[in-house]
Parts: structure tokens; C-alpha cells; sequence
């Protein structure tokens, strides 16, 4: 049944206290029931920035290489349905300063027939690929996958009929409580695999700037006077967007790292 308008309004008043409920899922009991209502057998990956990634010199040569943006493209295409909101929930419960409120989520696949109408609609492939790619040139973050939240505030019937295409800015993003999760739930974000992220302190000036409230994961850190970055990192590619001096870099070192995303969310969600 499509959530009505009413509890959706609530949820935006209970958004800025996100922090505060997460906390809860680190106590005892209370972490099993929040697993199983909102976060059971979910898998998102975030997404690298195209523009911050570069090839390995262990992988074959560019003529072979494909950016993060082409796995939304594959799911995108294969999609019968396409659903995009009238505006993010986490921007516009945040009212967001930084970023386009109106600029929502996608939804992909035959679940999307349940959301209530009043929320977004319908759209073409064609429709579909322009949004993701305003998202991308505002600088916008994309994560993929079966998210159980989205399925329950939606009031979508079958989650695995319903693909999740956000589009994440690092100030009002919803998984920035993802350090204070429970280990076991925050663990169902994950990065791509075979991205790398380092920190070549031979060039790095030590301004603080990928310190400033950038990292959704708090994975960076300074130690030493150096700054470090931890296996916490999701590789969105922020921080190496960022750095004034180039002394961030995200490196993939699988040359398989497309297909085998895909091949991991084609098995979690039926988008035809």
C-alpha cells in the first residue's frame, strides 16, 4: 500500500534525530529488531565520483576501462520501470543548503508501482539517464542497491522487485550515521570491490581540508601529522575530488570491478 502523504511528513521531522536512533542499534536485542524491520538482507555500494578514478598500471589499458556511472547505466537500460522523486528526503529534511533538494532518488523495476503518485513518477530510459547524469555534474554521489528502508517508507510490496539509485551529497546523506551503526548493519555499505583509496603523504600539505565533515565514514584521519584513511573507507571518491593537491587517489585494482557489481546486484534485484 503507497505510504500517504502524512507519513512522510513525518519522516521528515524525525529525520534530523537520525543520529539519535541510530544509536539504538547497538544495544542489545534492540539491534536484531532494527535489523530485521529496516535493514534485512540489504547490500548498496557506493559509487566512485567517474571523474577521481584512474586505471591501475596492473590493469590493461584504457581502450578496456569503464567508469562506476556505467553499472547505473546497464540496470537503467534492462529496467521496465523508472521512478524518480520529486525531491531527496534526507536534502529536504536536512533543508539542505549545498545541493538541489528536488534532485531524488531513482527507482528501478516493477516495485515502483506502488509508491504513491504524489511523490515523483513515471519516467523514460532517456529521462532516467539525464537525471543520474544532472546528479553527477552538481557533484552528487551514487549508491546502488536492495535497501529495506526504502522499500518500508515507500510501502513497496516486494523488495526485490525494487532497485535504490541515490544520489548522496556528504552534508545530509542519510548513511553518514553509518559510524555509529551497529558493526554488522553499517557493513551492508559497502565499497566496490577492487577500489583502493591512499594518501601519498610525499604530496600532501596537511590542510585539513578532507577533514572538514567529508567523509560520510569518518575513515579519514590525522596521525602523526599525517593524514591516514581507513579500511572504513567506502571509496565514493570525495575526498579525492577535494584535495587541492591531488594527494588523494582512488585506484582500481580489478579490471573486473563492473561486472562483478553488476553481476552482484542482478542476483539481489529483478528490475524487468
Amino acid at each position: 500500500m503507497a505510504r500517504p502523504l502524512w507519513f512522510v511528513h513525518i519522516l521528515k521531522k524525525l529525520f534530523p534525530n537520525i543520529k539519535i536512533i541510530a544509536k539504538l542499534t547497538r544495544i542489545p536485542i534492540l539491534n536484531k529488531i532494527f535489523d530485521i524491520l529496516l535493514f534485512k538482507e540489504d547490500d548498496i555500494i557506493y559509487l566512485p565520483l567517474d571523474r577521481v578514478v584512474e586505471v591501475d598500471k596492473n590493469i590493461e589499458g584504457p581502450e578496456s576501462y569503464v567508469l562506476p556511472s556505467e553499472i547505473l547505466e546497464y540496470f537503467i537500460k534492462k529496467a521496465n520501470y523508472h521512478w524518480i522523486m520529486n525531491f531527496c528526503i534526507c536534502r529536504k529534511s536536512m533543508n539542505c543548503q549545498n545541493y538541489p533538494i528536488n534532485l531524488g532518488c531513482l527507482f528501478l523495476g516493477e516495485g515502483v508501482l506502488d509508491i504513491n503518485p504524489q511523490l515523483g513518477k513515471l519516467v523514460t530510459k532517456e529521462e532516467a539517464l539525464d537525471h543520474i547524469k544532472k546528479c553527477r555534474e552538481v557533484g552528487l554521489v551514487h549508491m546502488i542497491g536492495r535497501n529495506l528502508l526504502d522499500k518500508q517508507w515507500l510501502g513497496v510490496k516486494d523488495g526485490q522487485k525494487l532497485l535504490s539509485i541515490c544520489n548522496c551529497c556528504e552534508c545530509c546523506c542519510l548513511w553518514r550515521i553509518t559510524p555509529i551503526l551497529n558493526k554488522k548493519i553499517g557493513s551492508k555499505i559497502k565499497k566496490m570491490p577492487g577500489v583502493q583509496v591512499e594518501v601519498n603523504n610525499e604530496k600532501c600539505i596537511n590542510c585539513g581540508q578532507c577533514l572538514d565533515n567529508i567523509c560520510f565514514v569518518d575513515a579519514i584521519k590525522e596521525e602523526n601529522e599525517k593524514i591516514t584513511i581507513s579500511e572504513e573507507c567506502r571509496g565514493c571518491g570525495r575526498c579525492v575530488d577535494l584535495c587541492p593537491v591531488n594527494a588523494i587517489e582512488l585506484h582500481i585494482t580489478d579490471k573486473s570491478y563492473i561486472s562483478k557489481s553488476i553481476a552482484k546486484l542482478d542476483r539481489l534485484i529483478d528490475v524487468v
